[in-house]
């Protein structure tokens, strides 16, 4: 599914008129569940997002960082959490697309126990190397692959990252084993050290590190050139038509949440994406932005699902069984 540049500023009618049907929601705290460390592009957001609307709910939102295990511990608290729009779930490809094809067995099923409520942005991938790597281009990287395989960082198992890279791999023909961390900035801080040799890394974090000369950006994995930096080629300019991946992110809340609830949610969150403060952000980062309603997002999830849960298959890439 391809994102127009365009964001459209004014929320759907429909959202403001459904908005007013969640009165007195909501009535204590609430809380935006992540699967990852602090300090990551998921937590950041989350944390950004949540300090706008939470004024416009009448109530604090409180970040709650669950990291590990493909975000499979931070869903099951998600899905397990009363569905009263209370509690959110912050959520990628990797927990509502990949982990069913990656795990034999799951506490939870991300298809049936969650719905969303909106989007937040499409993240372009970069494949990374030090400024002083050998590497100058992704040609000299797959060659330098053929006598001994590279290693590759990114911010988890089973991250969006991870499963691109694993898709590069195999539509490139490239060896490279994959190290994970505790989360971007800290894959990013050990390629830095010389500890590891390269990381794939998404726009929201990495995008600073190329700006300023720390990395060498071999190549984006999206379909174009980012306007944040335009001499980073993509693989499918490179001749790798069908090496083409993104991260994503969004919110999603228990299945059963009142829709009521779930529309004024979603016209909250539109607003604080739209503002001056995140809006300017995520186009200096080179974020891509739809103000999706919950129906649109939940259909883009399964469209990347008829995509991405056959490939993974194909890979034959298992966390477990």
């Amino acid at each position: 599914m391809r994102l127009s540049r365009r964001t459209t500023l004014a929320l759907p009618a429909s959202l403001v008129a459904t908005a007013a049907g969640a009165q007195g929601f909501p009535d204590r705290p609430l809380r935006w569940i992540v699967g990852y460390p602090p300090g990551g592009a998921s937590d950041a957001f989350a944390r950004l997002i949540a300090g706008l609307m939470a004024p416009r709910l009448g109530q604090n939102v409180v970040v709650e960082n669950r990291p590990g295990g493909g975000a499979v511990l931070a869903s099951e608290t998600a899905a397990r959490s009363p569905a009263d729009g209370l509690t959110w779930l912050h959520v990628d490809n990797g927990i509502l697309v990949y982990n069913p094809a990656l795990y034999a067995r799951l506490p939870i099923n991300p298809d049936t126990d969650f719905t969303g409520v909106g989007f937040i942005g499409r993240f372009p991938l970069y494949l990374v190397v030090r400024a002083d790597s050998p590497w100058q281009d992704f040609a000299a990287y797959r060659a330098a692959a053929r006598s001994l395989a590279p290693n590759y960082g990114t911010p988890a198992v089973a991250s969006p990252h991870h499963l691109a890279m694993e898709m590069v791999k195999r539509r490139t023909g490239l060896d490279a084993q994959h190290v994970p961390f505790r989360g971007g900035p800290a894959a990013m801080q050990e390629l830095l050290a010389g500890n590891i040799e390269s990381v794939v890394i998404d726009t929201a974090t990495g995008l600073p590190f190329i700006a300023d000369g720390r990395v060498r950006a071999l190549c984006v994995l999206s379909e174009t050139r980012s306007e944040k930096a335009p001499a980073v080629p993509t693989l499918r300019e490179l001749g790798f038509a069908e090496a083409v991946a993104y991260g994503w992110q969004g919110m999603s809340v228990p299945a059963a949440t009142p829709a009521t609830i779930i529309n004024r949610l979603s016209a909250e969150m539109i607003a604080a994406i739209q503002s001056p403060e995140i809006s300017g952000r995520m186009s200096t980062l080179g974020i891509e932005y739809r103000p999706w309603s919950p129906a649109e997002f939940n259909a883009f999830v399964a469209a990347e699902n008829a995509v991405w849960r056959p490939l993974i298959r194909e890979l034959g890439i298992r966390i477990d069984g």
